[in-house]
C-alpha cells in the first residue's frame, strides 16, 4: 500500500552552515540551478530536501512523535528534483494528511515545499483487532473478491481526528455486479470500517480504432517486458498468446482490442519519457496490466489493472487512444505524490488528469485514424449517438458540464467536475482564439479578455511537473499554485504568466504565497537551523545557529522570533535581526524545575516573506538507566487489559546501532499477550513498532536507527511466567 520507505536521514553535509543557508528558497528564484561539480547535484538537492523535512520548514511542520520519511525522488528539468515524503507517527504511516513534497535544485536550494494539512495526532498504536480479522471485514464489503492486499497498520486522519486502522485494498464486485476497488481502513480498536473509498474511475498488430500499427510484445505472448511486464489479455488476467501479426482489425475481436490497448498505452509511456523525462505511468518504468472483453459499457482503472468493455450498441470495443490513455492517466495520478484522494473535487481533478493525458497521447501518436483533438471518446461511440463523452475546449457542450471553477459544488458528479481543469488545460495549450481550424474557447466571468497558449507539449510538461507537487489535499487552488511553480522553474516568466492567465480565465483565484511570474526575481531569503534539535537539563541552556541566505533579489533584513516554548523556557537571538546571508545564535534557556519532555519550538524569519523552521527541544535525561543487552528476563504475574510490564530486575533496555532489532516472547499457552518495542526519545519511551496478538509464542523485529530500545510485555489476560529475549544487531 505504501512505497518502499527511504529514511530521510540528513547527511552531515546537510547540517553544515554552507548547505543550511541554501534551504527554503521559493519558486520565484531563477529557473536554472547554478553549475555544480559532476555527480554532486543530486546529493546536494536531496540533502537540502531532507534537511527541510527534518527541520519542519514552512508547510513541513510535524510533531515530536512524527517523521517525514522520503518515499520517492523524481529528477526534473534544469537540475531540479522532486522529493516526496510520507508522514509517520511512532513508526506507522499516516493517511489523510501531513504528506509533503520538496522541490530542490542541484545547487542545494529548496525552490518550493507543499504539504497537506497535518492535524495533531494523539492515538494509541496498539491494535485490539488482528490483521486477519480486519481483512475479513474489508473483504466482506464486496460480494466477490478478486484480490486483497495484506493489511498494514496505519494512522488514518478522519475528520481531523486520528484513528488507528488496518489499511488494505480490496478488488472485486459489488452485490449488484459492479466492479469495485475499495481502499479500505478498518478501525483497529473496534473492527468497524472507518473509511472505504472506491478507486475505480469509469469512464505489428491489426487494430480496429488505430489501423495496422507496431506494438512491442514477446514472440508468443501479448506481454511487453520492456515496460515492467505490461501485458494485455482477457478477463482471467492471462495475456493472450499467439504470434505476430496480432489481431484481425475486427471491431469486437478481443486480440484486436488488445492491439489498440497496447498501442495507446505504449505511446503514452513513450510520450512521458520523450516529452517530459518521466519514467512510465507508474514512475518506475512500467504500468499495470490490461484486460479486454468486459461485457459492460465501461472502462476503468482500479489500482491493479485497467479494464475495457464495449460500446452500448455492441458495435465495437472501448479501446480508442484517448480512452486507454485516460485510464492510464488515472495510474499517473494515483502513483504521483499524494496518491488519489477521497474528496469529490479531488475525483474531478483525477478525471481531468485522465482526459489531459488522453489528449497528450493523441497528439504524440498523431495517428491518421484518430487525429489529435480535445474531445474524449469521440472515436468509440460509447452510447451509440456518435458523440464524445466530454469536451475540453468547451465542457458545457456535453451534458452542460461546468466550464468554470465557481460552478463546482460538493454535489458535482466527478466526470462533470473534470470540466474546469480540462478547460484550463486547453486554454494553456491552445489559447482562447487559437486559429488554424482549432476551436475557440470561452472565458469565464471576470477573466482576461483573451489567453495565448504555449503549445500542448509545454502545457503537458507544466502539468506533469505540478502533479509531482501533489499532496493528499489536492484541489483546484493547490493545482494553481503547483502549476505556477512548475511553469516558472521549468520554463520561465512567459509560460508562468500563461498558466496564471488560464487559471484566471476559468475563475480559480490567486493564492497567498503563489509564485510571482514577473520577469525579475522577487526578493526572498532562506532560513535553517544547525542543529535543528537539542537536549538540555533543567537549569541549563543550549544553542543553535540560525542561518539565512539571499535566494532572490537583493539582501534584506530578516527579523527573528520564536514561539511555542513551554513554561520555564525562554528563547533569545543574538542578534535579533540579520541581513540575509548572515547568521544569528539562538539560545534556549531552561529554568530549574521545567518539566521533562520533548517540545517543538517554531523559529520564524520575517522579511519580504515569512519562513519558519522547527527546533525540537528535549528537556531531561538523555539516556535511560544503565541496563543490559542480549539476555532474557522473566515477568511473573497477572496483567489487566492495556497494562505493560518492565522486567522486574530493572535490566530492560539496550543500546543499538542502525540495523535490525529482534525480540522473542515466550509464555504459557492460552494466555493473551503481545510484544512491544519502544525507543527512548530523551525524556520518555515511545512506541515504534507493535507485534501482533499471540497466544503462545511471538517474534518481532524492527529495522531502525541508532538509539536506546526496549521490548516489553503487553498482556491482556491471564497470569504466568513471560520470558522476553532481546537481540541487538
Amino acid at each position: 500500500m505504501h512505497p518502499s520507505r527511504i529514511t530521510a536521514a540528513v547527511a552531515a553535509l546537510a547540517l553544515s552552515a554552507s548547505l543550511a543557508t541554501a534551504l527554503a528558497g521559493t519558486a520565484t528564484a531563477a529557473p536554472k540551478a547554478q553549475p555544480v561539480p559532476p555527480g554532486q547535484g543530486r546529493s546536494l538537492a536531496l540533502a537540502a530536501a531532507d534537511g527541510a523535512a527534518a527541520s519542519g520548514l514552512d508547510e513541513l511542520r510535524h510533531g515530536t512523535d512524527e517523521e517525514l520519511v522520503r518515499t520517492s525522488v523524481t529528477p526534473w528539468t534544469n537540475g531540479l528534483y522532486y522529493a516526496s515524503y510520507e508522514r509517520t507517527y511512532r513508526g506507522l504511516p499516516v493517511a489523510g494528511g501531513g504528506d509533503a513534497v520538496v522541490l530542490s535544485d542541484s545547487s542545494g536550494k529548496v525552490r518550493e515545499v507543499t504539504g497537506a494539512p497535518a492535524p495533531a495526532i494523539k492515538v494509541a498504536t496498539k491494535a485490539k483487532v488482528t490483521a486477519a480479522e480486519a481483512l475479513t471485514t474489508a473483504r466482506g464489503q464486496l460480494a466477490s473478491v478478486e484480490s486483497a492486499s495484506a493489511p498494514e497498520l496505519t494512522v488514518l486522519l478522519k475528520g481531523g481526528k486520528a484513528v488507528l486502522t488496518w489499511h488494505t485494498l480490496v478488488v472485486g464486485r459489488t452485490a449488484k455486479g459492479a466492479p469495485s476497488s475499495l481502499d479500505t481502513f478498518v478501525d483497529a480498536r473496534t473492527g468497524s470500517v472507518a473509511r472505504a473509498t472506491d478507486k475505480i474511475l469509469h469512464a505489428d498488430g491489426r487494430g480496429y480504432h488505430n489501423g495496422n500499427v507496431t506494438i512491442d510484445t514477446a514472440a508468443g505472448s501479448m506481454t511487453d517486458t520492456s515496460r515492467g511486464a505490461f501485458k494485455c489479455g482477457g478477463q482471467n488476467g492471462s495475456a493472450y498468446t499467439g504470434s505476430s501479426p496480432w489481431g484481425n482489425n475486427g471491431a469486437n475481436d478481443l486480440v484486436t482490442a488488445c492491439v489498440d490497448i497496447m498501442y495507446a498505452a505504449q505511446k503514452e509511456h513513450s510520450m512521458l519519457k520523450e516529452w517530459f523525462g518521466y519514467n512510465g505511468q507508474n514512475g518506475q518504468g512500467g504500468m499495470v496490466p490490461a484486460r479486454a472483453g468486459l461485457s459492460e459499457v465501461n472502462a476503468y482503472y482500479d489500482g491493479t489493472k485497467t479494464t475495457y468493455g464495449r460500446a452500448q450498441t455492441g458495435s465495437n470495443q472501448l479501446t480508442g487512444i484517448d480512452v486507454v490513455a485516460h485510464e492510464y492517466g488515472h495510474e499517473i495520478f494515483d502513483r504521483t505524490p499524494g496518491s488519489a484522494g477521497s474528496s469529490n473535487e479531488n475525483g474531478g481533478l483525477n478525471e481531468s488528469t485522465g482526459d489531459i493525458f488522453g489528449a497528450l497521447t493523441e497528439h504524440y501518436a498523431n495517428n491518421p485514424n484518430d487525429t489529435p483533438d480535445y474531445t474524449v471518446g469521440e472515436k468509440v461511440n460509447f452510447f451509440g449517438d456518435g458523440k464524445p463523452i466530454r469536451n475540453m475546449y468547451n465542457p458545457s457542450l456535453v451534458g452542460n458540464d461546468p466550464n468554470c471553477y465557481p460552478q463546482l459544488n460538493s454535489g458535482t458528479e466527478v466526470h462533470a467536475a473534470a470540466g474546469p481543469q480540462n478547460h484550463w488545460f486547453y486554454l494553456l495549450a491552445e489559447g482562447s482564439n487559437p486559429g488554424g481550424g482549432k476551436p475557440n474557447s470561452p472565458i469565464c466571468s471576470g477573466g482576461p479578455s483573451s489567453v495565448t497558449g504555449v503549445g500542448i507539449q509545454k502545457a503537458g510538461k507544466i502539468f506533469m511537473g505540478a502533479l509531482l507537487l501533489k499532496t493528499s489535499s489536492w484541489n483546484h487552488l493547490a493545482a494553481r499554485r503547483a502549476t505556477l511553480t512548475s511553469a516558472k522553474n521549468t520554463y520561465g516568466s512567459v509560460e508562468c504568466n500563461a498558466v496564471k492567465a488560464a487559471w484566471n480565465a476559468i475563475g480559480v483565484p490567486a493564492q497567498s504565497g503563489e509564485t510571482d511570474c514577473g520577469g525579475t526575481t522577487t526578493p526572498d531569503f532562506s532560513l535553517a537551523l544547525n542543529p535543528s534539535s537539542g537536549s538540555v537539563q533543567p537549569g541549563a541552556s543550549v544553542t543553535s545557529t540560525v542561518n539565512t541566505s539571499t535566494t532572490g533579489g537583493s539582501a534584506q533584513t530578516v527579523q527573528l522570533s520564536a514561539s511555542g516554548a513551554p513554561s520555564g523556557v525562554t528563547v533569545s537571538f543574538s542578534p535579533s535581526s540579520v541581513t540575509s546571508g548572515s547568521s544569528s545564535t539562538m539560545t534556549v534557556q531552561v529554568a530549574a524545575g521545567t518539566a521533562n519532555g520533548t517540545y517543538p519550538i517554531t523559529v520564524t524569519g520575517t522579511g519580504s516573506a515569512t519562513h519558519t523552521v522547527t527546533y525540537q527541544l528535549s528537556v531531561g535525561t538523555t539516556t535511560p538507566p544503565t541496563g543490559c543487552a542480549n539476555s532474557e528476563h522473566t515477568y511473573q504475574g497477572s496483567l489487566t487489559s492495556g497494562q505493560r510490564a518492565v522486567q522486574p530486575d530493572g535490566s530492560y533496555y539496550y543500546s543499538a546501532t542502525s540495523g535490525t532489532h529482534v525480540g522473542c516472547l515466550r509464555g504459557p499457552a492460552g494466555k493473551d499477550y503481545d510484544l512491544y518495542l519502544q525507543k527512548w526519545n530523551g525524556a520518555s519511551w515511545v512506541d515504534v513498532a507493535v507485534g501482533g496478538t499471540a497466544t503462545a509464542d511471538e517474534n518481532t523485529s524492527y529495522n531502525g536507527t541508532a538509539g536506546y530500545y526496549r521490548y516489553v510485555v503487553h498482556a491482556y489476560s491471564g497470569s504466568g511466567a513471560y520470558t522476553l529475549g532481546l537481540s541487538a544487531p
